[in-house]
């Protein structure tokens, strides 16, 4: 079955496309009083917000939700340790940047909210990254060199993992070694309770030839862009690269949405955000791709370009599409995150995935 998961937002959120007017979870700028609005201080914190976002993303029926790396946004270890704490089935993803701390430090962190969840985190490993943020990290590893890095990251992690039980105290080492170009290991390996858990799946994510055969020898799951060609042949060369090497990896997708009862719904929708950021009297439709695609989004603050718009049905049939092509993971989006969220649950998975999403009837008499 296909999962679905969400992305949850890293810099506040709200209904309007200009960054200063998303002012829940403390981000933006300051809210303007309504009659509906808690004057009292104290009451709510930043994190209410985005606790409300997860739980929204369980009850609506998603596989789980990703937790971007963001430079300007939260931090993305403490956002994944949260969504898991908060809830009893959600997979929950990390994302985060290899010069994040060492393989065995992450491999660590990761083993404690194994325990705590029960098995439910998985990684992202941001490979590429913008240059100024590097540099305001003292990252100094730059171009295909990032990759190579990443390839020990994930093989030193793999490494010292233990998936069934070892006794003895959780840091003692059970002998691996592992001498490479950015990381050196003499004696790693996890005991006792650091051991017996399952390893987190494995993200990846780009384009390029040196993206893909990272995924190819080290991922799980690799998320696509779409494109305005599409993505069959990125994903055909995945699948080209990993089973020359006796692997499967899962192909995914990210892809911002905006759904309504009806196509023109959606698409107002579209336009009045649209027409926040731009005055310029070109209208959204401008952007228009064809067959529910539309390649406005980063115009409204999302991190992915094109996405989908339409009725339920047409997103739901599009989405059908992408699943029957071979797609086996989507991580959606769409703002606001609360209310979007409970539309796509009650509206949108069960079209998607009838047989996985709908109670039979005897669960539903039950």
């Amino acid at each position: 079955m296909t999962e679905f998961l969400w992305r949850l937002p890293s810099r506040g959120d709200g209904r309007h496309a200009s960054p200063g007017s998303r002012n829940r979870g403390g981000f933006g700028g300051p809210q303007v009083p309504t009659v509906a609005t808690d004057l009292r201080p104290g009451n709510f914190g930043p994190f209410d917000d985005l606790a409300q976002v997860v739980l929204a993303a369980e009850l609506s029926g998603l596989d789980g939700v990703l937790a971007p790396y963001d430079p300007l946004g939260e931090e993305s270890w403490i956002v994944a340790g949260g969504a898991l704490r908060d809830t009893r089935h959600s997979r929950v993803i990390v994302e985060f940047h290899p010069s994040f701390g060492t393989p065995v430090y992450a491999a660590k962190v990761s083993a404690t909210l194994q325990r705590l969840s029960g098995g439910r985190l998985s990684w992202r490993l941001r490979v590429e990254t913008d240059e100024a943020d590097a540099r305001a990290r003292g990252d100094r590893v730059t171009g295909v060199d990032r990759y190579t890095r990443a390839a020990e990251f994930l093989t030193v992690a793999r490494g010292v993992w233990n998936e069934t039980p070892v006794a003895g105290a959780g840091f003692n080492g059970t002998g691996f070694e592992f001498d490479g170009e950015y990381f050196d290991v003499i004696d790693g390996g996890f005991r006792g309770i650091l051991s017996g858990l399952p390893f987190p799946t494995v993200y990846l994510s780009g384009d390029s030839e040196q993206a893909l055969e990272l995924s190819a020898r080290h991922g799980d799951v690799h998320l696509f862009t779409e494109t305005v060609d599409g993505i069959a042949a990125s994903v055909r060369e995945l699948r080209s690269r990993s089973r020359a090497l006796g692997r499967t990896v899962r192909a995914g997708l990210e892809l911002p949405i905006i759904a309504r009862e009806t196509e023109e719904e959606a698409w107002a929708r579209a336009e009045r955000q649209w027409h926040e950021v731009h005055d310029d009297g070109v209208g959204a439709r401008s952007l228009d791709l064809g067959g529910g695609r539309w390649a406005g989004f980063t115009e409204l603050g999302y991190d992915q370009p094109i996405g989908l718009v339409g009725s339920y049905e047409q997103v739901a049939q599009r989405l059908s599409e992408y699943v029957d092509a071979g797609i086996d993971s989507v991580v959606l989006d769409g703002r606001p995150h609360i209310e979007e969220l409970h539309r796509t649950g009650e509206h949108l998975l069960h079209l998607v995935d009838p047989a996985g999403r709908t109670l039979a009837s005897q669960e539903a008499t039950a």
